[in-house]
């Protein structure tokens, strides 16, 4: 073949693919054929079963019945999988009974009924619709969770408006900022794009999206071993400006999801109840503060020369002297959270309350660490929900609400444990008012059942319903004192320390008011309260606790364990329980069998495993020992126990230089843990390095000056 033939041949094949149907072959190649390897790829990882179901409520079958469930794994979608949050388990069936009225509750933590959900304004309603409306089935389903926001909370509204729902209440926007999505945010990366958001979520709902889920994720951890859940304190680099053009964003975005979830709701049929969302002013100080942008630094000397003598004169209860030198330090940096609720303070010490109230609304809306809904949430709030009743949309004003019954209108401590967290009044002042708009808007056949002779139940009678005692004031108590407000952020709070004795004094007093007869009074409580409504999971495993930890009835709680299993056979959260007062009793092959189910059902929960690790190691079983002490703190890097755990088997194996290893990588993470300290000096002694061994004890002495035995090992060191 000659060249002029070959060149003919070749402008043949260049026109043949011209025009449309070189248009129509680059469209093959850069749309169909992903797709088509997209879904070869999904096909293959669903037939190998790699991933998780990704919707909020899955169906499962509970006694021979089909229900539908919570799913532990909706939240990978949004989190890492070893800090994702999840919501209290449920169970509902699939065919709703006639006399059946179905509400589902949207939100966060605050929602979720943080500290202790068992005492959740949803639970207190849910007593209310019951006794006033004997004759109805009321399922209250409390779908909220902490650290969510409206981003997540739009996939669960969209999952329940298929459950027959009858109507929503939701009580969201705290985490709007600091959430997935926000621009405070330390779980996703944020993007000003709201449909570019909605894809990135959706694309989790694939497998082949779960895989680069995890695969992004297993590169992170590699970077970053710290990636364990640490609460608020996460957040302590995240920092967001009253003024920060992110902001805006993320308003436009809560509104639109918003309206979304009201949208999806209505189009079903079902009502939907909106709350604004209340904080406390008075007594929750800003967890960070920052100066304006634009201040000099000789500005800002004189500023923190102002603010020093106000804060001596506050000190020396001199308010007004104080009050004078703030606002002196105003006219210099009026955008400092600190500042502006220090004015408050002394406003309401001297009377000045509407003053005091104006500066504390000012300091919530400075603070740059924004774990408290604004002004502007609360609007979007009103504007989404207002003037719609006759689309099936209402609003409760719960903000307003609270103001309202709160000392000159200035909410604190008396409805709320710290930032945002309603205590049991403040969840009854919700669920009271939230009830008398459910009123308004329940259909004839419900009204028709209403006991009109009964009054809407009191505080105290709700709290009796639901077994709120003493031993639960204590305990909820504690955990807000030692879990929360003895940790960052909140230890970076103004009058800290005062907060911090002045719980201690309650808890004390709360103590001593826990005798014997005072455990067997809330006891009876507690049967009483189940004779009441004995299908309360609530109630049972709320009991449990009380007869495992304080009344040491291992037995009597692992019934009331089996009955939570019993409902929720679903749920990790009976299995774990169960597993406890098992190890209590000494039956460590029970134990572990509950903790297996525990890690079947939720492999992230990083204190099953070590659990696992402890009761075999006790069986003597050093290898499986090793093997779930070493996953604890794969998923939980701060589980100082199981470092110690590990490193003393270790050592008794005569794997010295591996037991110190581990004793150092401990400490990367708890760096202030007395025990890693003293063992690894007494390790390091084991190795002949004297010096450096009395060094790790003193460092451990230093952190723990009470401890006789540091002291003792110390001492036989000649240190």
């Amino acid at each position: 073949m000659g060249k002029s033939e070959k060149k003919d041949i070749e402008k043949q094949v260049i026109k043949a693919v011209s025009g449309w149907r070189l248009w129509l072959f680059r469209i093959f190649a850069i749309v169909v054929v992903p797709v088509v390897l997209f879904l070869l790829l999904e096909i293959t990882l669903r037939i190998v079963g790699y991933g998780y179901p990704s919707a909020a409520i899955v169906k499962c079958k509970v006694n021979s019945r089909l229900c539908y469930c919570d799913n532990i794994k909706f939240n990978w979608r949004f989190f890492p999988r070893n800090i994702a949050r999840e919501s209290d388990p449920y169970v509902f069936t699939v065919d709703k009974k006639d006399n059946t009225y179905r509400v589902f509750v949207l939100g966060e933590s605050a929602a979720r009924g943080e500290p202790d959900s068992a005492f959740s304004f949803s639970r207190i309603l849910q007593v209310m619709l019951r006794q006033t409306y004997p004759g109805v089935n009321f399922e209250v389903i409390n779908t909220a969770a902490a650290a969510i926001n409206s981003h997540t909370i739009l996939e669960i509204a969209k999952k329940c408006v298929n459950c027959d729902a009858d109507l929503f209440i939701a009580y969201i926007g705290n985490n709007e900022v600091v959430g997935p999505y926000g621009p405070g945010t330390v779980f996703s990366s944020f993007s000003e794009s709201l449909s570019l958001i909605r894809f990135g979520i959706a694309i989790k709902t694939t497998r082949f999206g779960q895989f680069l889920t995890s695969l992004s994720e297993a590169i992170t951890a590699k970077k970053d071993r710290r990636a364990s859940w640490r609460g608020l304190e996460m957040f302590l680099g995240k920092q967001v400006r009253a003024g920060d053009p992110r902001l805006q964003t993320a308003y436009k975005h809560f509104q639109r999801n918003l309206q979304d979830i009201s949208r999806i709701a209505c189009k079903k049929g079902a009502k939907i109840i909106f709350c604004t969302i209340g904080g406390n002013l008075k007594d929750c100080p800003p967890f960070a503060s920052l100066h304006r942008s634009s201040l000099t630094e000789a500005e800002t000397k004189k500023w923190d020369q102002i603010y020093q003598q106000g804060a001596r004169f506050e000190s020396d209860g001199d308010y007004a002297k104080a009050a004078e030198c703030y606002l002196a330090a105003a006219d210099i940096d009026n955008f400092y959270a600190d500042l502006q609720f220090r004015i408050g303070r002394c406003c309401w010490a001297m009377g000045e309350y509407d003053k005091a109230r104006d500066r504390f609304i000012k300091a919530r809306e400075l603070d740059t660490l924004r774990f408290r809904a604004d002004n502007h949430i609360n609007q979007i709030v009103r504007a989404v929900a207002g003037n719609r009743a006759a689309d099936g949309v209402y609003l409760v004003d719960a903000a307003k609400v609270f103001e309202q019954n709160s000392p000159y209108k200035t909410t604190g401590e008396e409805l709320f444990y710290e930032h945002v967290h309603l205590n049991f009044t403040g969840n009854y002042l919700l669920a009271k008012t939230i009830f008398e708009q459910i009123k308004q808007i329940l259909p004839e056949w419900v009204n028709r059942q209403r006991v009109d002779e009964n009054q809407l139940l009191s505080e105290e009678e709700c709290a009796r319903y639901l077994a709120y005692t003493d031993w639960d004031r204590y305990g909820i108590i504690d955990k807000v004192l030692n879990a929360f407000v003895k940790k960052a952020p909140f230890t970076n709070q103004l009058y800290h320390q005062q907060r911090v004795l002045s719980m201690e004094q309650k808890l004390k007093a709360l103590k001593a008011n826990l005798t014997q007869d005072a455990l067997q009074k809330a006891s009876i409580q507690y049967r009483s309260a189940i004779q009441n409504a004995g299908d309360d999971w609530h109630l049972h495993y709320k009991y449990g606790e009380l007869l495992a930890e304080d009344l040491k009835d291992y037995r009597a709680a692992a019934e009331q364990y089996r009955l939570v299993q019993n409902y929720f056979p679903h749920s990790y959260t009976g299995y774990n329980a169960l597993g406890s007062v098992l190890r209590a009793l000494g039956d460590y092959d029970g134990a572990v069998a509950q903790y297996l189910k525990v890690i079947r059902i939720n492999p992230t929960r990083a204190d099953a495993h070590y659990y696992l690790g402890w009761l075999y190691q006790k069986q003597g079983k050093t290898d499986e020992a090793i093997k779930y002490y070493s996953k604890t703190f794969r998923l939980h890097p701060d589980y100082m126990p199981a470092y110690n755990n590990l490193a003393e088997i270790l050592y008794r194996q005569g794997k010295v230089d591996k037991a110190v290893e581990i004793c150092r990588k401990g400490l990367l993470f708890v760096p202030n843990s007395p025990t890693l300290h003293c063992n690894l000096g007494t390790l390091l002694n084991a190795q002949g390095h004297r010096e450096q061994a009395i060094k790790e004890l003193q460092t451990a002495l230093q952190l723990d000056p009470n401890s006789a035995q540091i002291r003792r090992v110390l001492k036989t060191l000649g240190g």
